[in-house]
């Protein structure tokens, strides 16, 4: 008997909401069942609209819409967060989780009315159910929100709309709809959160880590769709175009990344760095080790390459050959989460702008590393990587790095946290770095056919 992957998921999810509802039942909890409930139905629509091409954008294929997980991200870490900051006692930050909480409702349901919208004939069960489920994210917003933070759920929501509308048609077939939904719902609530602060600096406290991380997404976006856009009207492997490229770089960071920075941690990021860094021997030996396993991944890089020169053309990595990437994180991670979390903080968002940084590099060819990382990296690619850019191994990244940039929060316990609760901040490691390099090994060792029948 087949497994239909797409059940399975839903039923792990609901299990997952329905375990977390039953530790923190509010009235948002009846609001996440009503959405779990509508982006169940709204996923075969959306499954269906990407089989038949019939999606506005182009997402990618041979995957499934992932709405259903990809809706209750928000709602649930908001919920979380904001039991943890009623236990601590902070009100302004359990209203805050509110707001997420109501922003990744209204996000979800934003996305599953343009797939009802777009589909042929319209389906009456479908709209009922998400109708009703609209109608109690909106009596529930209405009922626990102010007005001015019901205006900032709409200021998410009108970034989202129009970022969703740039990176879409700029990047076709490199998310699906659920990719889309949280990477671009994640990227408009920070700009939102960045804005707001850098228009009332006295409000800014807290650690100065906590900033790195707001300051390169938005340097990033800011970067990529500057020069998305310029380049669709001029030659980018040109040496003028990429000399351009690299001053114009030069500038963002120099001229409007690091003075912003500058505002909320309130020193030069450039010395706090390297006060940071050298705070105590331990950290350069951290970065040291750090800087001989990146070594050691691109060696591997190297060698693979070696062996496709050295024999077929169409020869491509294993996905075995691509675990080991995870081994080398793994190895990466666990010393930091030992020894320094802040540390690792810090050199997760470096790494982040750097992926970033090099992935602009390679997308618009620019010289002198453009075509060789275009080369270089052809080897490791998958049906997952159908699109113009390649973000498998930031994917990877973020899955290993967002448990240390969440936690621990404003509203976290001092010290380790009892019980499981102090394996928070290796649910990365364990899931995203152990658990999906299991599960791959095991599926190369039985095949595909067996895990999927009873």
């Amino acid at each position: 008997m087949e497994i239909n992957p797409v059940f399975v998921e839903s039923a792990i999810v609901f299990a997952i909401v329905g375990w977390v509802h039953m530790v923190l039942w509010n009235q948002h909890s009846w609001c996440s069942i009503a959405l779990f409930i509508q982006a169940f139905y709204v996923q075969h629509k959306w499954d269906r609209l990407l089989k038949s091409g019939g999606a506005v954008f182009q997402f990618r294929p041979a995957a499934n819409s992932g709405i259903v997980p990809a809706s209750m991200v928000m709602p649930l870490l908001g919920l979380v967060l904001r039991l943890r900051c009623s236990e601590s006692g902070n009100v302004y930050l359990e209203r805050f989780s509110m707001v997420i909480t109501i922003t990744g409702m209204m996000l979800a349901l934003f996305l599953s009315l343009i797939a009802l919208g777009i589909t042929r004939p319209v389906p009456t069960n479908t709209c009922v159910i998400a109708g009703m489920a609209a109608s109690a994210i909106l009596y529930t917003t209405k009922q626990t929100l102010t007005v001015s933070e019901v205006i900032e759920v709409l200021e998410v929501l009108l970034i989202f709309v129009y970022l969703s509308l740039i990176v879409l048609f700029l990047l076709p077939r490199c998310f699906t709809p659920g990719e889309a939904l949280l990477i671009i719902g994640g990227i408009s609530f920070i700009v939102n959160q960045l804005i707001k602060r850098s228009l009332n600096l006295t409000e800014v406290k807290g650690d100065p880590i906590n900033y790195f991380l707001p300051v390169v997404v938005v340097g990033s976006l800011l970067l990529g769709v500057f020069f998305a856009l310029l380049f669709c009207f001029m030659e980018s492997e040109t040496w003028v175009s990429s000399v351009f490229f690299h001053i114009m770089t030069a500038v963002l960071s120099l001229g409007i990344l690091l003075p912003w920075l500058s505002l909320f941690i309130g020193r030069h990021p450039i010395m706090w760095l390297l006060d940071f860094v050298t705070f105590t021997d331990r950290r350069l030996s951290l970065l040291a080790y750090w800087v001989f396993l990146a070594v050691l991944a691109t060696c591997v890089v190297l060698h693979q390459n070696y062996q496709r020169q050295s024999g077929s053309k169409k020869h491509q990595a294993s996905t075995v050959v691509r675990k080991y990437f995870h081994l080398i994180v793994v190895a990466t991670y666990v010393p930091g989460l030992i020894y320094d979390r802040h540390l690792l903080h810090v050199a997760s968002v470096g790494c982040l702008a750097v992926f970033l940084f090099l992935e602009y590099v390679r997308y618009f060819r620019i010289r002198p590393l453009g075509q060789v990382l275009r080369q270089v990296l052809t080897l490791f690619l998958d049906e997952r990587d159908s699109g113009p850019l390649i973000l498998t191994h930031i994917y990877l990244l973020l899955g290993m790095s967002l448990p240390i940039w969440l936690f621990p929060g404003p509203c976290a316990p001092k010290g380790i946290l009892p019980g499981a609760g102090g394996l928070i901040p290796y649910a990365g490691v364990l899931a995203v770095g152990v658990g999906d390099t299991v599960a791959v090994c095991v599926w190369q060792h039985h095949g595909r056919d067996s895990l999927a029948r009873y």
